[in-house]
């Protein structure tokens, strides 16, 4: 069954070559213009994966996240303004799986969708196999515990909620403790297939997994930043 993907932005010109290069890909789209009604729609119907402006008129993306956050969790990309740092960290922060600058080219969201919706399809297809191994055997390291198969994280056995471009970052860093990972590295685990990445986008997502575990240990300092070279976990 073709994945859904849900549109969100008050520029209706946007909103209609989007959405016919998406079908054109063979995705069926859901689009709104306005927000309030595309929160009802998204919460009762929820899609695969939805695209939503930041800047929107009465309700804006930010806000329109953190209200589906409440219900849904589903892959979000937002669309933000041009090198304006602060909507990719607020939207990174609440639970955006990633951002595309506008202007943009459709081919570079295009891509991103597709490697979003292959990593959701991956973790989808890991939780239900046969319990046979294929999928990972439950990973522990020092007070971490990822199980690849059921998307689920623990730190000092409190559940830790990870999208999951942020559990495949954490998997690659807490595979080899103390193993520095450079961004590239870390790009290439979390996007494939030469999805163009800036550096930026990486910061964000440590950012945001540090605070996700400092909510429910205040001292976490697993993840160290090596200025110039990388990440790295430390099991200790």
């Amino acid at each position: 069954m073709a994945a859904t993907i849900a549109l969100v932005d008050d520029d209706k010109n946007i909103l209609a070559s989007v959405s016919i290069a998406i079908q054109a890909e063979g995705y069926v789209t859901r689009i709104y213009s306005d927000p309030q009604a595309a929160l009802d729609a998204l919460v009762e119907t929820p899609p695969d994966l939805a695209v939503l402006d930041v800047k929107m008129p009465g309700m804006d993306g930010l806000e329109l996240l953190r209200r589906i956050r409440e219900k849904r969790e589903f892959p979000v990309i937002f669309l933000t303004s041009k090198d304006d740092e602060l909507d990719e960290a607020l939207g990174l922060a609440m639970g955006a799986d990633d951002y595309i600058t506008k202007p943009f080219s459709q081919r570079l969201l295009l891509a991103r969708i597709k490697a979003i919706l292959r990593r959701v399809d991956y973790m989808q297809r890991a939780a239900e196999a046969p319990d046979d191994g294929a999928a990972g055997e439950p990973m522990e390291r020092g007070d971490l515990a990822m199980d690849e198969a059921r998307h689920e994280v623990r730190w000092k056995d409190q559940p830790v909620s990870l999208t999951v471009t942020e559990f495949l970052i954490l998997q690659t860093l807490a595979t080899r403790p103390g193993l520095v990972k450079t961004r590239s590295q870390l790009m290439d685990a979390a996007y494939q297939d030469d999805v163009y990445v800036d550096d930026r986008t990486i910061d964000s997502h440590i950012k945001r997994l540090r605070r996700k575990f400092r909510e429910v240990d205040p001292s976490f300092e697993a993840i160290d930043t090596l200025y110039g070279a990388g990440y790295r976990f430390s099991a200790e």
